[in-house]
């Protein structure tokens, strides 16, 4: 079984094959709304508080309930319910077939996953982490991580910044993330999943859906 550390620095690698290259974590819309390239700091934390808080919460109770055999259609709700923005459930349904396949690939020995099902990327990403041994505070902490390395990387294609600064920026996010690992590895029930809103983050969400030139799918 690999090491915690190994399997943390694989998943989150930016470079795995689930698609999340085509992502921005919202940035792009961001930009085009007149959000400052200074202020992107300031917008990772505001995700972290938020968007993410929902995503790296419901990832922990799917690992929990993957690990127990348990429904993963009911986490899928709970977090719908919490996502109120069709265009990020689509986004990240999207980005959950890419976790599918390469649990898959990786774990083929295991209960075999029905092909028609299409759950989001937090609740796909629990059930990796169960397969894959990733404790709950892993877990979570690969959710909050990522989305603050997407938005950096995203950063770079989209404005000209020193990648030294968005690296950083990462960097500086740290005790946020950890706040947040702390707020939801010890949740294990759907219901307990928080519901923290972010309306501009969904309606640059539902704009960038629309618009036609965009570099980022979302």
């Amino acid at each position: 079984m690999p090491s915690q550390s190994l399997l943390l620095a694989l998943l989150a690698d930016a470079r795995l094959p689930t698609g999340a290259h085509t992502q921005s974590a919202g940035l792009e819309p961001a930009l085009r709304a007149g959000l400052p390239p200074a202020d992107v700091p300031g917008y990772i934390a505001a995700r972290l508080r938020t968007v993410t808080i929902v995503e790296a919460a419901t990832a922990v109770v799917a690992r929990r309930v993957a690990v127990a055999g348990g429904d993963l259609d009911v986490v899928e709700a709970a977090w719908a319910a919490r996502t109120p923005s069709a265009a990020l459930r689509a986004s990240s349904r999207q980005l959950g077939r890419g976790y599918l396949r390469l649990l898959r690939r990786l774990w083929p020995d295991q209960e075999p996953i029905p092909r028609s099902w299409r759950p989001a990327r937090p609740v796909a990403a629990g059930m990796l982490a169960a397969r894959a041994g990733l404790d709950a505070e892993h877990t979570a902490r690969l959710v909050g991580y990522d989305d603050a390395q997407t938005i950096a990387a995203a950063t770079l294609k989209l404005e000209p910044v020193d990648p030294a600064i968005a690296t950083g920026w990462v960097l500086a996010a740290q005790p946020l993330i950890e706040q947040l690992v702390t707020a939801v590895a010890g949740l294990t029930e759907p219901q307990q999943i928080p519901a923290c809103a972010a309306p501009l983050v969904e309606q640059w969400a539902e704009n960038h859906a629309h618009t036609t030139e965009r570099l980022f799918s979302a």
